[in-house]
């Protein structure tokens, strides 16, 4: 397995998996998302593939396929009169493959992410979970994530 930076090439790959996990949040929240789309364009994938500010990691096979990838966005805070300035990288989805799961592909996506957050002098990694997807919560905890805030919403 190679993790590398998304290419162009890798559009179809990520596709598929962006897919899968809007089904995935469809069940949790069908009252937010809606089954069949995804979050991405191909034009706005496209674009994000070519910012140096959102990367976005794949991890591919021996045969070049995606197996799973991480969306990420360097973030910086400066100049805030009650807060610390910092630099940190935000996690805007991560997903494996349903077909590679089990095999070490999201834990070495986060640790090749964790690398490539330090050297870019980032204090901290940030994400946000959906409430319900207890898988996800269960592998970030295993990585060592905590709850910064919490989120709350009351339906009308």
């Amino acid at each position: 397995m190679e993790i590398r930076k998304a290419r162009q090439s890798d559009l179809e790959g990520v596709k598929k998996l962006l897919s899968q996990v809007l089904e995935l949040h469809a069940k949790l929240r069908p009252d937010i998302f809606i089954p069949g789309t995804r979050k991405y364009t191909d034009d706005e994938l496209r674009e994000i593939f070519e910012d140096p500010e959102r990367p976005i990691f794949i991890a591919a096979d021996d045969q070049d396929q995606v197996l799973g990838y991480c969306f990420c966005q360097l973030q910086e805070r400066k100049g805030v009169v009650n807060m610390t300035d910092m630099k940190t990288l935000y996690i805007d989805d991560l997903c494996v493959d349903e077909a590679s799961r089990g095999q070490h592909v999201g834990r070495t996506l986060y640790e090749y992410v964790t690398d490539f957050a330090r050297s870019e002098g980032c204090k901290n990694i940030t994400l946000n979970v959906w409430e319900g997807n207890d898988k996800a919560r269960a592998f970030y905890d295993s990585m060592g994530f905590g709850v910064q805030k919490t989120m709350m919403e009351k339906k009308l």
